[in-house]
């Protein structure tokens, strides 16, 4: 939506070396207890579970010495991810009050700023706010890592090119602007055009393809089709609500490769006709899969079920008066410029696809009578 009012964003993607393995006890259970409010024997249970553990090395018959671990949270659990988030908490606050929007995934944070043509966050200022976020990281034991710290300038080509923003600088380190970067999985370039993104989801496809292409006359069809979804339909289906209003020719190579994974399953030739075989097996399509991905956040936002970064961006249409319109659950659709930016901004293109919907689907219901409807309604256009 930036991009579609005239300025591009900056994305900063931070880096922390080895961040689960730093994380302090001491600090992480006085957060436990503070912020989150743990005592008695709740907390001697996390304290329990954190200290007093052994690590050493085994290869073959040899083994090395135990050494106490004295850090960190023990990686593959269910309480690692929560327990880090709990523990880098205050980090939030220090952001905030700079007027920088961010996400936080784990051990991976995300800033990002609107650069205007005449910029309120000057370099000078930005790096400043990197510093102090870099310096409480350092005090609760946290190592920045600025050399695999990644920075982006999203917006129109236009924009890109005529912006004065062409590096930042963190504790020295000159930062260059990327494209593109890696965020949790996805290529993202600066025109958000994903065709870095595709083209190495389509590399991974094929691969996966062909490997299950070579063990198919021993597979029965079900247990192909598990490993097709395994292994492709998923990767298909990971953040696809970003790929909404791309380009046509981007979703053919996105079609292909599932096209192809019908064949391998169903074992028809190169050139038959696969429309009735998406069909037989109930897939749908990837312009819908989109679709249906975008329309249950949606259904989510509506009904209070989704993060609040998302469902504040969405409102139910109104009117200064009573009409039929007001009880059909329709959203205020903002207007845009830009049909390869403000068109594919989720406030935009999410109102734009739950209007469509029929009315049946709109009302209130429950999150699987709603699913299987829409993937009827939606299978139902597409054949």
């Amino acid at each position: 939506m930036a991009a579609d009012q005239g300025s591009p964003s900056l994305l900063i993607l931070l880096d922390l070396s080895a961040a689960f393995d730093t994380v302090d006890h001491g600090i992480l259970l006085n957060r436990l207890h503070t912020t989150v409010g743990l005592s008695g024997n709740i907390l001697n249970w996390f304290k329990s579970y954190l200290t007093n553990r052994t690590e050493y090395v085994a290869l073959g018959n040899a083994k090395s010495h135990t050494h106490t671990v004295t850090c960190g949270v023990p990686q593959g659990s269910v309480l690692g991810p929560s327990l880090f988030t709990i523990y880098i908490s205050p980090l939030g606050q220090i952001i905030r009050k700079h007027n920088i929007s961010f996400h936080c995934y784990a051990d991976d944070t995300q800033l990002y700023v609107k650069m205007n043509s005449t910029p309120t966050i000057t370099s000078s200022a930005l790096q400043a706010y990197l510093e102090e976020i870099e310096a409480w990281m350092a005090e609760n034991s946290l190592q920045f890592n600025s050399n695999k710290t990644e920075a982006i300038l999203i917006g129109t080509p236009h924009q890109i090119k005529t912006s004065s923003t062409k590096s930042i600088l963190v504790s020295g380190h000159n930062i260059p602007l990327s494209s593109p970067v890696i965020n949790l999985g996805v290529k993202i370039d600066s025109t958000l055009t994903f065709d870095h993104h595709i083209r190495h989801l389509s590399k991974v496809s094929f691969f996966h393809l062909k490997n299950i292409a070579k063990l198919r006359p021993s597979l029965t069809q079900s247990d192909a089709e598990k490993l097709i979804h395994a292994f492709v339909s998923s990767r298909l289906d990971y953040c696809n609500a970003l790929l909404v209003g791309i380009p046509g020719r981007s979703l053919e190579k996105l079609q292909h490769i599932q096209n192809c994974a019908a064949r391998v399953l169903t074992r028809r030739r190169k050139f038959d006709h696969i429309t009735p075989v998406l069909q037989s097996l109930h897939w749908l399509p990837i312009r819908s899969r989109i679709q249906y991905k975008l329309c249950l956040l949606t259904y989510q936002c509506v009904h209070g079920t989704a993060p609040a970064y998302l469902s504040e961006l969405l409102s139910l249409h109104a009117t200064s008066r009573l009409l039929r319109s007001n009880f059909t659950h329709c959203l205020h659709q903002p207007r845009t410029r830009l049909t390869t930016m403000g068109d594919r901004a989720f406030q935009a293109a999410a109102p734009r696809l739950w209007n469509n919907l029929p009315q049946s689907l709109r009302a209130p219901q429950s999150l699987g009578t709603f699913k299987k409807g829409l993937k009827t309604f939606l299978f139902n256009n597409a054949f």
